[in-house]
């Protein structure tokens, strides 16, 4: 499929772009907004470097770990060591506020749209900014979520309580036994509600938000509708990329706004109806707000 990069094209300033943005958001009758991990990174959620450093020097030190992300995957020996690390991991991405608040500006930018959220993140930020929960469906799971590691039944558990504790009560890098979750119907440990592999649950909270989801689409889909891609990558484009771009194209009322720093493009067949801003988010919305307020 052939893409079109718009910011390639010299006519076409980020001003410009800023005043397109605005002109597709108050044509639209609806605006479905697809968030993918970039969209947390221009928040400030960054898993290397000083952030990683701040918050586990002392796993990168033990165990050679050099981000967040990698981390989530070592084969620590003890459950105590490995629930220290993942308290870790969830209480700083999920139950702090971003670092930047780009989530809070996408929200004002928003305000009094019919709106629906559709995310590949698991870090509730959309949640924490003040979006209304029913209107936003995470399809990957929640950091702030456990379920059965053998996935014997459909039901997730909110940790947020326990997590505390253990971020609280962890010395050398692991937890009390007594604080190790265990499944409260076979007993076996519990596990992150993450979509790694087929033990992901989907619970009655999941069905619910998915079925809202079509009925904002049946709703919407075929009327003025802006689709608002932000920060999706490659990782799992079948979830809100390909599906955007299929929706653009079947209903000619639509518009296609991707905003991602170093892979905003479109299909040439609804480049018409497409802008691409290669830049931050935050920037992004920072200068919609500006162009508001004038």
């Amino acid at each position: 499929m052939c893409l079109q990069n718009r910011m390639n094209e010299s006519i076409v300033s980020f001003s410009q772009q800023i005043e397109m943005l605005q002109e597709k958001l108050k044509q639209a009758d609806a605006v479905l907004i697809g968030a993918g991990a970039g969209l947390s990174t221009a928040a400030g959620f960054i898993y290397s470097g000083d952030r990683f450093e701040r918050y586990f020097q002392d796993f990168h030190e033990k165990y050679g770990i050099t981000d967040i992300y990698s981390g989530g995957f070592y084969p620590f020996e003890t459950l105590e060591e490995y629930w220290a690390w993942w308290s870790r991991h969830i209480f700083y991405n999920r139950y702090v506020d971003a670092p930047v608040p780009v989530y809070d500006k996408l929200r004002t930018a928003v305000k009094g749209t019919d709106y629906f959220v559709l995310t590949t993140n698991v870090d509730h930020q959309f949640q924490r900014a003040g979006f209304d929960k029913r209107r936003l469906f995470y399809t990957q799971g929640d950091y702030g979520l456990w379920q059965c590691s053998r996935a014997c039944h459909d039901r997730t558990y909110d940790n947020e309580v326990t997590v505390r504790r253990m971020l609280d009560e962890q010395e050398d890098m692991k937890v009390p036994s007594e604080l190790v979750p265990y499944c409260p119907v076979c007993g076996a440990p519990m596990a992150m509600n993450l979509r790694s592999d087929d033990t992901f649950v989907q619970d009655k909270g999941w069905y619910e938000a998915a079925g809202r989801y079509e009925a904002f689409l049946k709703e919407h889909g075929n009327g003025r509708i802006l689709l608002l891609e932000l920060g999706v990558g490659g990782n799992t484009p079948g979830i809100i990329k390909y599906p955007f771009w299929q929706m653009t194209a079947a209903n000619s009322r639509a518009s296609y706004i991707c905003i991602n720093y170093g892979e905003a493009a479109a299909p040439f067949q609804i480049s018409s109806r497409s802008v691409c801003i290669d830049e931050d988010i935050d920037k992004v919305m920072t200068a919609l707000l500006k162009l508001e307020s004038k």
